[in-house]
């Protein structure tokens, strides 16, 4: 049985069930009410080419739905990817019930940039697309920014970022030429607005406000355009011995998982600092370092948190003879999606045991 996000509602299935199916499963699958339809096609598309009645299901509805699956003698097991909140409390209520259960969370992807040696070119481009694509509606989407060096330096790194980001067309997704389309909801337009305020409120310097963007013919649209947010304060370094109890760490921008097109960047003096503020956030999908360093990379990648580490790659999605590897706090369960741990998750471990000389006697 899977429960399946909005932002990506054919994709995130075709992690689950052609596994579960090939394994010899019969399959649930409840779209989020958010985005119902893509699941109906897939369904629509297997049964055309054959598939039998019964093998992939899907149903609709809201949270009592999910309590009668969850809890349900016939389930026995659950996939799901989405919040925080939803995921713990499938995690907790399926396990509850005896079902294996593997569920994929929230997430704070952190982006470190060697700003003496990265290509500040690429660089700036990757982390754009990696921050403001999808209008930042993914899980692995960069959030956080972390300059390493010179806090002149990263003046210019963000102005730049910050011409970047303008270039990026707002709109309807189906209209060519667009680059950010709308968020889900008015309610998460009007969440990410308010998280946007108190960030500066609290302090925060707001270099790129997207907020009030209007989109010629649909005035009335969910559009929030690139916004960028610095929370160096006074041209003072973030260290990883900022007290984490006070500004900036605390700020927001940089504890809310705000899932809309906002990117967060701070400053720090060396690479230690990066990874062990990047360690201490409580997510663990993914990261990435930008450097020509050949040993800032291995440090980076050996010494890093993250399930999912790229080096020059922006957002370190595995292929799907991988696993999915997010961690700490962006995963319940200690089985990942697809690749051979998805295999693992959609069957049993089975051990035979046999002797064919009983008959004869035999030891």
């Amino acid at each position: 049985m899977q429960t399946a996000p909005f932002n990506f509602p054919a994709m995130i299935p075709l992690w689950m069930f052609p596994l579960a199916l090939a394994t010899g499963n019969t399959y649930v699958l409840k779209p989020t009410e958010k985005a119902p339809s893509a699941s109906l096609l897939l369904a629509k598309h297997l049964h055309d080419l054959g598939l039998p009645p019964g093998v992939l299901n899907i149903i609709q509805g809201a949270k009592p739905t999910v309590d009668g699956i969850v809890t349900h003698p016939g389930i026995r097991a659950i996939s799901f990817v989405g919040s925080n909140q939803a995921g713990e409390y499938i995690h907790d209520v399926g396990s509850r019930h005896g079902k294996r259960v593997q569920a994929n969370l929230g997430a704070k992807n952190h982006a470190t940039v060697m700003m003496n040696d990265a290509d500040r070119d690429s660089t700036v481009k990757a982390v754009v697309g990696a921050a403001f694509g999808a209008a930042g509606q993914r899980c692995m989407a960069l959030s956080v920014l972390i300059l390493v060096g010179d806090l002149e330096e990263s003046q210019s790194w963000m102005e730049q970022l910050v011409e970047e980001a303008m270039k990026l067309k707002v709109g309807n997704g189906f209209v060519e030429g667009v680059d950010v389309g709308p968020l889900i909801s008015k309610d998460a337009k009007t969440r990410a607005e308010s998280i946007i305020q108190q960030s500066i409120d609290q302090g925060a310097t707001c270099m790129l406000d997207g907020r009030g963007v209007v989109v010629k013919g649909y005035e009335t649209g969910n559009f929030l355009a690139p916004t960028v947010i610095s929370l160096n304060q006074q041209q003072q370094y973030i260290t990883h011995s900022t007290d984490s109890n006070a500004k900036p760490l605390s700020n927001p921008a940089y504890t809310e998982e705000i899932f809309a097109p906002v990117l967060t960047i701070l400053t720090v003096p060396t690479l230690e600092d990066a990874i062990s503020i990047t360690n201490d956030n409580p997510y663990g999908n993914g990261c990435a370092i930008f450097t020509s360093s050949g040993g800032a990379a291995r440090k980076f990648q050996y010494e890093i948190q993250a399930g999912q580490v790229g080096i020059n790659v922006p957002i370190p999605v595995p292929l799907p003879f991988f696993s999915f590897t997010g961690n700490k706090g962006s995963i319940r369960g200690d089985v990942n999606f697809y690749g051979q741990s998805g295999v693992q998750f959609f069957t049993q471990l089975k051990t035979v045991t046999s002797n064919w000389q009983y008959r004869k006697g035999g030891d």
